[in-house]
């Protein structure tokens, strides 16, 4: 991978979660956020946060970050590669891209 964090799409994940693929959800919105809906599995960080507690994360498991539009997801994965996380992956669209092209029924705000 390159130095910019890699992005997955709804459809990818999707699929990749069908599968049964071990991947780190890492959901960076705030907890107000959170509580209005998260994909199944996902763990809370929020952006803020994150560069205090990334030594709860594994930088051997493949991550993939989680926000509302991508923006915050963008920033935290670029972060923990310079963390030594080999495999993280941003959620392209975030949640919002998510509901309309994955998950229908998914929470919008």
């Amino acid at each position: 991978m390159t130095e910019r964090a890699q992005r997955i799409g709804p459809a990818e994940l999707l699929a990749r979660l069908a599968r049964g693929d071990e991947l780190v959800l890492l959901d960076v919105r705030e907890p107000r956020e959170f509580a209005l809906g998260a994909l199944p599995g996902s763990r809370l960080i929020p952006r803020g946060e994150l560069a205090a507690r990334v030594a709860e994360l594994d930088p051997e498991r493949e991550t993939v970050c989680i926000c509302h539009h991508g923006v915050r997801s963008l920033q935290a994965a670029a972060f923990l590669r310079t963390r030594g996380f080999r495999c993280v992956l941003d959620l392209a669209g975030g949640l919002e891209r998510w509901a309309l092209e994955a998950d229908p029924l998914f929470p919008r705000y």
